[in-house]
């Protein structure tokens, strides 16, 4: 197995013993991604900017690699209260250009560092 640890610093340092992302056999596998600040660590403020940083990690880490959103073949949402889902969809979608990826999303008691809403992403180079 050919197996690649990704980082940047346009994206949050993980908060725990993990990577960011890994790339194994042409497969980018990103950590969930938190609606962290890359400069400061502090979560943004409320779930439109949550959402919105988190997407735009992922697309930071996708970078290290020449791929993109187009790249992306499964999302997994975790949101703390799923009555804001739809705002979450919103800016979700509009990262994406269409040929949207699978997707599950799963209503959860608490993320780290108290975050509203988490993601995290398969790619394929």
């Amino acid at each position: 197995m050919n197996k690649e640890i990704l980082h940047t610093n346009n994206a949050p340092e993980a908060v725990g013993p993990y990577s960011q992302a890994i790339l194994v056999n042409g497969v980018i596998y990103t950590s969930g991604q938190l609606g962290l600040n890359p400069s400061t660590g502090t979560l943004e403020n409320g779930i439109e900017n949550q959402t919105n940083r988190a997407m735009k990690s992922i697309g930071e880490i996708l970078k290290t690699k020449g791929a993109t959103y187009k790249n992306i073949v499964k999302t997994t949402i975790f949101v703390k209260d799923l009555e804001q889902f739809g705002i979450i969809n919103s800016i979700y979608e509009s990262f994406f250009d269409g040929g949207y990826p699978s997707r599950s999303c799963v209503e959860v008691a608490r993320l780290p560092k108290d975050g509203l809403v988490e993601i995290e992403v398969v790619a394929v180079l």
